[in-house]
């Protein structure tokens, strides 16, 4: 009996889900294979916008997004050995491809996984070839472009997921939008707090700084296994994940690494207060195993679901 026909319960978790990422690998590759080639059909040039797609999304990496479906997915009982999933994971690493790229240009990163950003390269790129117009004009338009290109990608993949996991990928593309757009008023208007006491408190509105990297993966990950009622499970788990990985990230200077967030937490955190911030996020983590074990979930995946909430707070 191969790995992928077995029950997802015979089978040590971090093989199965091994092995399906190299699967979401495999699909990602071939997609954009594919992609290049009908690309360069048309105009050779214009397969210089999938290359550039390609540099982004197969450096390799953690795929949190891809291990947090394919957990929720193989915890609810799924087929490892069925293709949507694979589908659904390659869809969300596009996608939140596009969202690195938007953010980056909102925020004039220069360097993305050790490498000039796309609106920068490109911009460096006009510049070297003297072209007409403006060269900073030309790189965020560039970019723009290319993330659009990840957002169709993941739109056609998304397309032919079961109506249940396709209706969690329409609220994730909308409330992300959302989010990212709040995120960024805040951020403008100095009212937003690096202190995450929001997410603390339980926050349910989402936000751009990891919310949907969890809470919908998993989500999906139930309607493709056919377990709608783990939808409450899934969302009391997110929160208290997120909220923990928001402090986690305060603490070791995230997302927040600004100047004001530094500011703030050399001003709020001296020993005793970090120890306090530690003990949060220990008590946000003990208050996930509790969410899990209550759950309707064979033993060793409510095991690996308290450790990977671990994991990843620890990451």
């Amino acid at each position: 009996m191969t790995t992928q026909s077995m029950p997802p319960d015979a089978v040590l978790p971090e093989v199965l889900r091994t092995d399906m990422l190299a699967r979401v690998e495999e699909r990602m590759r071939g997609l954009l294979h594919a992609e290049h080639a009908r690309c360069r059909a048309v105009d050779p040039r214009a397969a210089g916008m999938v290359e550039a797609l390609v540099d982004l999304v197969t450096p390799g990496g953690e795929r949190i997004r891809a291990t947090v479906l394919l957990t929720g997915y193989l915890a609810a009982g799924g087929d490892p050995a069925a293709e949507p999933i694979v589908d659904a994971a390659v869809a969300l690493e596009l996608l939140d491809t596009c969202y690195l790229i938007r953010r980056d240009v909102r925020e004039n990163a220069l360097v993305r996984h050790g490498a000039p950003t796309l609106h920068v390269r490109h911009a460096a790129e006009h510049e070297r070839n003297g072209w007409g117009g403006d060269a900073r004009g030309f790189g965020v338009g560039m970019a723009a472009l290319i993330g659009d290109l990840a957002t169709a990608l993941a739109d056609r993949l998304a397309a032919d997921l079961p109506d249940a996991a396709r209706q969690v990928w329409h609220d994730l593309r909308i409330g992300r939008l959302g989010g990212s757009y709040v995120d960024s008023t805040l951020s403008s208007s100095y009212l937003a707090d690096p202190w995450p006491g929001g997410c603390i408190t339980g926050c349910t509105r989402g936000c751009g700084s990891g919310w949907y990297a969890l809470q919908h993966p998993l989500l999906m990950g139930a309607a493709l296994a056919g377990r709608g009622d783990l939808a409450v499970v899934y969302q009391d788990y997110a929160r208290l994940l997120h909220a923990a990985w928001r402090v986690r990230g305060f603490l070791n200077g995230g997302w927040d690494r600004d100047w004001y967030g530094d500011l703030l937490r050399e001003v709020l955190l001296g020993a005793e207060e970090r120890d306090r911030a530690e003990r949060t996020i220990g008590h946000l983590l003990d208050r996930t195993g509790r969410v899990v074990a209550g759950a309707p979930f064979a033993s060793v995946w409510r095991t690996e679901l308290a450790a990977l909430a671990t994991r990843l707070v620890a990451a």
